[in-house]
């Protein structure tokens, strides 16, 4: 009989690449829950004159915890059909904006003054 080697998988300590696909925008709007709209901007060169082409696309995406704000630059991934528009989940906040702590200091000055 042939003799046959198996090799057997070591695990690696990083993960396995997802093929899911993943955006960066910013977000819009946060006025549904646990959704936000995240506005994504592609720059495309133009296929004949080669200008480059700015144009923006939104996307609903998952906000499980309501974490991010209007303003914040968000990570997000595809993911399985969640709703009828919402095929996105927050992946990560990847920078705050400032306009969005603004709100948090003004409660915090009412508060202390009450």
């Amino acid at each position: 009989m042939a003799e046959t080697t198996t090799k057997t998988a070591t695990a690696t300590p990083e993960a396995p690449a997802s093929r899911r696909n993943e955006k960066v925008g910013q977000v819009v709007s946060t006025k549904m829950q646990k959704t936000i709209v995240v506005e994504v901007e592609m720059r495309k060169a133009h296929p004949k004159y080669k200008r480059v082409m700015k144009s923006n696309k939104k996307f609903y995406a998952h906000d499980e915890q309501n974490s991010a704000r209007v303003g914040d630059v968000v990570r997000i991934r595809e993911a399985r059909p969640l709703s009828k528009l919402k095929r996105w989940t927050l992946e990560e906040i990847v920078r705050r904006s400032a306009l969005a702590q603004l709100p948090d200091v003004k409660d915090e000055v009412v508060a202390a003054a009450k």
